[in-house]
């Protein structure tokens, strides 16, 4: 029986949360989100999880357009299930890939294996990854994973990257630019459904994004209703101009900082002048 105290509790959780307030669950970790993840990434028609495959293979053309003509050893963060590691490693690089969800690693591993691919697959979160410095000559994260980092997640990122990198190598990422950032709210709506993306069994989904003006963010906000009770879902997106990422890269000691527009087509939720490519040096 629905009380009106448990009605009081769903408006008061529906609210504009505090600035980075966090969720009460994760779906990178969770057994069943994280197996209907892998199979929105390994859908080739749909650029949800991850781009199109189309675009994946301009993508990576486009990349190794950026650097060097050389046999690269390149680190892959959030890679996960390999679509974007398998193509460079076929163009006969040495890519090692890092991924928080282990479903993700363990269909890229079986896959490298099959295809006796030069990979290497680690299920790690990469915020707090330990590898020896000066390995990689290239370190991507695509498809804006950038922007839902807390500033000090970023931080701890950016520190990772440069201690990683050769001297002049380079780090490639993409983010969404703070052009008509309040475009990019999404509106209230809700969801019931007898199985589906959060759950295998029944639920009510009760989304809604909120924007925080001052620091360019949004959160996208999924509160989840079963039979055993509720959970909240919150993903913070910030937006960049140049300029906000030629002072966050400066910081650390990155120079060359190029950006780049228009590079991948649009998609779910974005135009192609939305997405930003940047590529700086150390």
């Amino acid at each position: 029986m629905v009380t009106e105290k448990y009605i009081r509790n769903l408006i008061k959780l529906s609210q504009k949360p505090e600035l980075y307030q966090k969720g009460s669950a994760t779906m990178w970790t969770d057994p069943y989100i994280s197996t209907r993840l892998l199979e929105v990434h390994l859908d080739k028609n749909m650029d949800l999880a991850s781009r199109k495959d189309k675009t994946i293979h301009s993508t990576v053309d486009w990349i190794l357009d950026q650097v060097p003509d050389k046999s690269l050893n390149i680190l892959d963060l959030g890679c996960g299930p390999g679509l974007y590691a398998e193509l460079f490693a076929q163009k006969g690089h040495t890519v090692t890939g890092v991924d928080f969800s282990e479903n993700s690693i363990n269909y890229a591993t079986k896959e490298a294996n099959k295809k006796k691919l030069n990979i290497t697959y680690l299920n790690r979160d990469y915020l707090n990854l330990a590898l020896t410095q000066n390995q990689f000559d290239l370190v991507l994260l695509i498809f804006t994973d950038f922007g839902p980092l807390l500033p000090g997640e970023r931080e701890n990122l950016l520190k990772i990257v440069y201690e990683v990198l050769k001297p002049g190598g380079i780090f490639i990422f993409d983010i969404l630019n703070d052009s008509n950032i309040e475009s990019k709210l999404t509106p209230k709506n809700w969801e019931i459904s007898g199985g589906g993306f959060w759950r295998k069994g029944p639920y009510v989904a009760l989304s809604e994004s909120y924007l925080y003006s001052e620091q360019k963010v949004i959160l996208s906000q999924h509160i989840i209703i079963d039979e055993v009770g509720n959970e909240i879902y919150r993903f913070w997106t910030h937006f960049f101009s140049d300029d906000d990422l030629n002072q966050i890269l400066s910081k650390h000691a990155f120079k060359n900082i190029r950006f780049y527009k228009n590079i991948v087509p649009s998609g779910h939720g974005y135009e192609s002048g939305d997405v930003t490519f940047c590529r700086a040096k150390i």
